[in-house]
């Protein structure tokens, strides 16, 4: 590939989201300077009013920092967690039919139950603290993941079982040899849906738990009430790109295995698999 064809290519890529971003800053300003009268233009800052208030301020930032850290070890404990009972019961699920007929209802219930309507029992029970907001992330994150594990360990080529079948390969060679490799990007698709719905329980269980260190969400729900209008922007505008690159980070892994995982497949000698 030519440089100018990387350019073009490059160009192609960058050019519809940047004349976007350009036209919601546009309505941006034309909707604070022009819409709202200068005394209500806390309603709508002006972009550089939030840029300057919020990210320009040494104290402000520090304070959306620490926000965002706390918020950032909340989702990625409650996306761990997730993950690994996610996996677990994915994996159990797999392995036999009456199992899956047995959990998988209730898995599919638990999506449907409004998580918000609960995180005030959480308090209850298990305070108002890390623990009940890590499972807040947890419920909010593990159907996709399960729901994508399942569908990657049942999606297995059978010619491939059969061959592990014709080699007398055990139940645990076929999960670790065969099914789990195969079913990595999938595994990994789920992983990256779940990542941005454990950033979004991070801030949910925060806005409810109005106690403890404040993470993003306690700062949004403060915010409004001192008419801070710049800093609510940019702490919405904070934990928003916090998810998009949890969720870009996913993304790249989920493209790298399933590149992996389609050059696995092209390669021609499989009659070793399963020893």
């Amino acid at each position: 590939m030519t440089r100018q064809s990387r350019l073009a290519r490059q160009s192609r890529r960058l050019v519809p989201p940047t004349a976007v971003a350009a036209i919601v800053l546009a309505a941006w300003y034309f909707g604070s300077y022009v819409l709202i009268d200068a005394d209500r233009r806390f309603l709508l800052p002006a972009p550089h009013e939030v840029v300057k208030v919020g990210f320009l301020d040494p104290v402000n930032l520090a304070e959306l920092l620490a926000g965002l850290r706390l918020s950032a070890e909340v989702a990625v404990t409650g996306l761990i967690c997730a993950a690994v009972l996610g996996l677990a019961l994915a994996i159990l699920m797999s392995q036999a039919r009456w199992v899956e007929r047995s959990l998988y209802p209730y898995a599919v219930a638990l999506q449907t139950v409004p998580i918000l309507a609960l995180v005030p029992l959480f308090g209850f029970w298990f305070g108002f603290g890390f623990p009940s907001r890590v499972l807040t992330c947890v419920l909010i994150a593990l159907f996709p993941i399960v729901a994508n594990s399942l569908f990657g360990l049942r999606s297995v080529d059978p010619a491939l079982h059969d061959l592990f079948t014709l080699h007398r390969a055990g139940r645990l060679t076929r999960l670790v040899k065969l099914q789990l490799p195969a079913a990595l990007p999938a595994i990994l698709t789920g992983l990256r849906i779940s990542a941005g719905a454990a950033v979004i329980g991070a801030v949910v269980g925060d806005f409810f738990f109005q106690q403890g260190e404040p993470g993003l969400g306690q700062l949004i729900y403060v915010y409004p009430r001192r008419l801070q209008s710049e800093m609510l922007f940019a702490a919405v505008f904070l934990a928003s790109a916090f998810g998009v690159a949890v969720f870009w980070l996913f993304g790249v892994l989920a493209r790298r295995a399933t590149a992996w995982h389609s050059s696995q497949q092209r390669r021609p000698d499989t009659g070793g698999a399963a020893h």
